[in-house]
């Protein structure tokens, strides 16, 4: 609200929602300027190092919404749940010092969960193609060449977020 903007001190509420709803905005917003330009700008949009910051910008801006919604979800259960376990009750007493950081943690393991994308980790395929090991040697297959490491890294911007909820 403007009384908010005005006063520069936001809730922790205030700071969730405005971060989850900045980043879908601009998630969204980014998705319609990439099919726009795939439409009308094919073939300057077509260069590799443009496509590879494309899919790194929206692996950023998908991740940081994951978060931020988990973050959301866990700090409204913080508020409504009536635990009387010791953590939980620490947690309830601190989680407005905690919200800034919690976002900011959030950012720095999208940028880090999106990185791997300048590597091409998702469809990576060597262009031979190998002998299958059915009887029929004839039978062939596209073999992947998938480092695991990596795969674990991307794959943290969706899990860590997925377990927040979960839990």
């Amino acid at each position: 609200s403007l009384s908010c903007i005005r006063s520069k001190t936001w809730s922790p509420y205030d700071m969730i929602m405005i971060s989850l709803s900045s980043s879908r905005i601009i998630l969204h917003s980014w998705t319609a300027l990439d099919l726009l330009m795939n439409i009308f700008y094919e073939p300057f949009f077509d260069t590799e190092k443009l496509l590879t910051a494309a899919k790194i910008i929206f692996a950023f801006l998908n991740y940081s919404s994951l978060w931020f919604g988990a973050w959301l979800s866990v700090f409204y259960c913080i508020k409504v749940a009536t635990f009387t376990q010791a953590f939980f009750i620490w947690l309830k007493q601190r989680i407005a010092r905690l919200v800034p950081w919690m976002l900011l943690t959030s950012w720095l393991c999208s940028v880090t969960a999106a990185i791997p994308f300048a590597w091409h980790v998702y469809g990576v395929r060597n262009n031979f193609t190998a002998p299958s090991s059915m009887t029929n040697s004839s039978a062939m297959r596209t073999t992947r060449k998938d480092n695991l490491g990596v795969l674990i890294l991307s794959n943290v911007g969706i899990g860590m977020p997925l377990i927040l909820s979960v839990v």
